[in-house]
């Protein structure tokens, strides 16, 4: 090297470390903020007792093609069709004048932007209360939220129009199922038996003229398609709504459970193949047990609370020399509140959550609260929710959750205030 250059190199050095030096004090200046913890707060609430009223519809989405395929990190591919159809699917139920609406779409997540437009869309139709929900589907497609953090670990570049065909879907089958709401009873409310991975609960709804639809719940990832595929895709959500529609089972709602830490523990066949193969074997398993009626009135009664949230931490997720600025980057994506739901039909006691919720947190959101079921990916997305002992260990899921220890607390005392109000039974 010649003297000349290690004599520029030399004047360089300190303005490349003082650089360095203020690049590094600048993402780590606290530009979080002080976030403050507030009781919990109930938005709405609605509860009525009856003849219980159904109506249930599923529209296709249309996304916009060409448009990137969500569910892992880049790169990430982009597809200009569908293997099968996505779709929407809603319920819209009503009872001694409460009214209801359940949608379920098949996306990785979804977002306060889709749920608040879907809301505000079916309140024209009547329906003022409405709960939207993700098959978490790692092969459909993305674009649909403009946070940094969902775009760079799993959505995709933002395009609205990504989101108005999320919009659209929903909100046209919830104004089908409000148009088609006729006398319901509730025929069954029971859980099947081992499923590869867990429980499957199927609920149906049963009207004069056959059924109108059913609700199956259960808890494991949807990827089982080869997350390189070129093609939007339901994977096994979409394939077993399908097979249960096409078997006369009524419009079927797949809802997942506490599947934060929940595989498919299934290896026939690959990709499409093995989706489809798993979704048999649930289909088999929803039908294995015999339907129980559940007679007279039947209560319906839902609420919507609004929970604080801790401060971000990403101290699980960074080295420590970069947690303050890693704090930072999550702090900028990070909702201050996050909604907690609770829903009552019949005997089913449902809280719903915008999380993933391992096993053993929805484990302990049921022991809080009574809830027959935990359920995810309700009314937008934040993250992973493990134990607190976990996330102290940096053990399990916490390895993925954007929140320290206190979000399981914060995330309980709203759904301990929402189960109070809807009356869920008390914890055993």
């Amino acid at each position: 090297m010649s003297s000349s250059r290690r004599s520029v190199l030399r004047t360089l050095l300190p303005f490349v470390l003082l650089t360095a030096g203020a690049a590094y004090a600048l993402a780590s200046w606290n530009w979080c903020g002080r976030w403050e913890e507030r009781t919990p707060s109930v938005l709405s609430q609605v509860q009525g007792e009856g003849t219980l009223r159904a109506g249930a519809a599923k529209v296709a989405l249309a996304p916009p093609f060409p448009v990137v395929v969500a569910g892992y990190a880049p790169p990430r591919p982009e597809a200009s069709q569908a293997e099968i159809p996505l779709h929407a699917r809603a319920l819209v139920l009503e009872a001694g004048g409460a009214r209801v609406g359940v949608v379920s779409l098949e996306l990785l997540f979804v977002t306060p932007e889709i749920v608040e437009q879907v809301r505000e869309r079916a309140a024209a139709v009547g329906v003022k209360e409405v709960m939207v929900v993700a098959t978490h589907t790692h092969s459909s497609f993305g674009g649909y939220d403009t946070r940094w953090v969902a775009q760079l670990s799993g959505t995709g570049r933002y395009q609205r129009a990504a989101v108005d065909a999320a919009v659209a879907g929903a909100s046209e089958a919830l104004t089908k199922a409000a148009s088609a709401m006729a006398d319901a009873g509730l025929v069954s409310s029971r859980s099947g038996g081992q499923a590869p991975d867990g429980q499957l609960t199927r609920v149906v709804l049963k009207g004069a003229a056959g059924p109108v639809a059913e609700v199956l719940v259960f808890a494991a990832h949807a990827t089982l398609i080869p997350r390189k595929r070129a093609l939007v895709d339901p994977d096994y959500p979409g394939r077993l709504s399908a097979l249960r529609e096409e078997a006369g089972h009524g419009v079927t709602l797949f809802v997942q459970g506490s599947e934060g830490n929940a595989s498919v523990a299934y290896s026939e066949g690959q990709g499409a193949e093995r989706a489809a193969g798993f979704a048999r074997k649930l289909s088999e398993l929803a039908d294995g047990a015999t339907p129980t009626p559940v007679a007279g009135p039947v209560r319906l009664a839902f609420a919507r609370v609004q929970a604080s949230m801790p401060r971000p931490d990403s101290s699980r997720l960074v080295p420590g020399f970069t947690r303050a600025a890693g704090d930072n980057f999550l702090c900028a994506s990070a909702p201050r509140e996050a909604e907690v739901d609770a829903l009552a039909v019949g005997p089913l006691e449902l809280l719903a959550l915008p999380v993933e919720p391992t096993m053993a947190a929805g484990r302990a959101l049921a022991d809080l609260t009574g809830a027959t079921h935990v359920l995810g990916l309700a009314n937008g997305y934040v993250g992973y929710l493990d134990t607190p002992e976990l996330v102290l260990g940096g053990q399990g899921e916490s390895r993925l959750q954007y929140f320290g220890p206190a979000l399981l607390e914060r995330l309980g005392a709203a759904a301990r205030v929402a189960s109070g109000t809807v009356g869920f039974s008390p914890p055993e």
